[in-house]
């Protein structure tokens, strides 16, 4: 990604919001003293359209910042779309907004608006920076709470964020080595902290369309005759259910992508539609970090996503993003690219109930569970959280996403989240089977993300008696599951024959005998 670090979206979108927001009132309040300590911060902010003053003119910098007016600052500054908030308060949006993305909890500032004008702590107002612009930093405890002569008089709810506020530069304390957490901000004083916060980030030059070469705004959904997104809504995971928005039990079936840099052409819109058409609710679009893929060509690759994603969600179906690592097998190697991207993807479809985000496709090779993916998918899962709330994310575990057994025995806490489990008919059986169904009993939830009639290695078979034992095992225990793959390769496991045209509408003619079968066990 250009060497761009995973915060670097929090200035990129940033930029985005200073596009979009109406000019400030701006360098010239009548009580921004020329040559004070803030006016140049004061300036900055107002150019940027980060903040406004008074009516009359003033800024108020000796005010005391309101925690309405701190939550308005930050929210324009990650570029977070209002919610509906539960008051008429004029920031209750940012507010529900920001409570939404989990920058605060409820007790803090309960969205009954009671709190919202007083003025906020410097804990709690360091706390919620820090989770809008620089989310994934963290502070040496030793070494930080040292400097803060008042460490004990920090709030434990807080310890992380301000830790992680000293480590990087962005407070400071006072002369005399404070940090006062129970102390109100003034509004000055603020403009110095965001400012401090953005540079951290990694620049503020750059706009989504110059770091990634693609338009900003996903395509508006085209809703479907079959209604899958638009009936369901948001998907949640209740127990080791897969459910609908209402909380009713629903399976998700479908086809796989193969490798984007290979077989990218059959995640067109027509190609995605006849899957629908077909009865397929979900399609999986695999964006492989090695072999030619994401880590070569960032930019072509991410263009190809977002346009696969967005012919999905053109046809009301619920989408997979698949980080398909592979050759690189330990997902560690490249947590900093991947933290980038999904941060990226949750900000872009975050309010996007089709969206489902599988973060690191296979483990393989000496890596374990406690040891790489688990560190892993915590700190992949923080980058989506931070936009995407509610999406429901797809764990993967070693031995290529079949060791779920290691997950059950220590899974990561959260809401939301499933834990894929990836088989070939003509290579695992019962074992395996067996294994799903002693995970399910400990409480974890399984999504079959990818199994193949084929053996492992994509060749042999077609295996249709064994494929059909494991179909119906998935269907008694209503477990979702996608196919590999939607491409015409010669290969046992592709489900079009060479040469299929990409516009349709298919037969049993343009299907493999793969194909054929898969397409028949959409809808049972």
């Amino acid at each position: 990604m250009r060497g761009k670090m995973a915060y670097l979206w929090a200035a990129v979108l940033c930029c985005l919001a200073v596009l979009i927001l109406p000019p400030a009132e701006c360098a010239g309040f009548s009580d921004v003293e020329e040559d004070s300590w803030y006016e140049a911060a004061v300036d900055e902010m107002a150019e940027r359209g980060l903040l406004h003053g008074y009516p009359d003119g003033r800024f108020g910098p000796e005010d005391p910042i309101t925690a309405a007016q701190f939550v308005a600052i930050a929210v324009r500054c990650a570029g977070l779309p209002p919610a509906s908030g539960q008051t008429a308060h004029w920031a209750a949006g940012s507010l529900a907004a920001a409570l939404q993305a989990g920058w605060y909890d409820w007790d803090e500032l309960p969205p009954t608006g009671e709190t919202f004008d007083q003025p906020i702590s410097r804990q709690l107002a360091i706390k919620i920076l820090m989770k809008a612009l620089l989310p994934q930093a963290k502070g040496d405890f030793n070494r930080q709470s040292a400097r803060i002569q008042d460490f004990a008089d920090l709030n434990g709810r807080y310890y992380e964020a301000v830790l992680a506020a000293y480590e990087y530069g962005v407070a400071t304390g006072d002369e005399a080595g404070r940090f006062r957490p129970e102390s109100s901000l003034t509004r000055a004083e603020a403009c110095t902290l965001f400012l401090r916060a953005l540079a951290k980030t990694g620049g503020t030059k750059e706009t989504v369309s110059e770091v990634f070469d693609i338009e900003t705004s996903p395509l508006q959904p085209v809703v479907s005759s079959g209604g899958t997104v638009s009936k369901n809504g948001w998907l949640q995971v209740v127990g080791t259910q897969l459910c609908n928005e209402a909380g009713e039990p629903i399976v998700l079936r479908g086809m796989s992508s193969h490798g984007l840099q290979w077989y990218g052409q059959y995640t067109g819109r027509a190609s995605i539609e006849n899957t629908a058409a077909n009865g397929a609710n979900v399609f999986r679009v695999a964006m492989y970090t090695g072999e030619g893929g994401y880590l070569s060509q960032p930019e072509s690759m991410t263009q190809q996503l977002i346009q696969a994603v967005d012919n999905a969600i053109g046809n009301d179906l619920y989408v997979i993003i698949d980080w398909h690592i592979l050759s690189d097998g330990n997902p560690m190697s490249h947590v900093t690219e991947a933290e980038s991207f999904f941060f990226g993807m949750a900000a872009r479809y975050a309010q996007y109930p089709n969206v489902l985000y599988e973060i690191c496709n296979e483990p393989n090779g000496n890596v374990t569970w406690a040891g790489e993916v688990k560190p892993y998918a915590e700190r992949i899962i923080a980058a989506i959280r931070a936009w995407s709330p509610r999406a429901v994310i797809l764990i993967g575990s070693p031995t290529w996403s079949q060791d779920i057994h290691l997950a059950a025995a220590n899974p990561v806490v959260g809401e939301n989240l499933m834990y894929t489990l990836h088989f070939y008919a003509g290579t695992h059986g019962k074992e395996l089977r067996d294994r799903i169904d002693d995970v399910l009993s400990s409480g974890l939830p399984v999504f079959v993300s990818e199994w193949g009639t084929s053996r492992a290695d994509g060749s042999g078979g077609v295996f249709l008696e064994e494929s059909a034992v494991w179909l119906d095992f998935l269907a008694q225990r209503n477990i979702s599951w996608c196919n590999w793959s939607l491409c015409d390769k010669s290969e046992t496991s592709a489900a079009l024959r060479p040469g299929t045209s990409l516009e349709g509408p298919w037969g049993e003619v343009d299907m493999t005998d793969s194909g054929k079968f898969v397409f028949s066990r959409f809808l049972h």
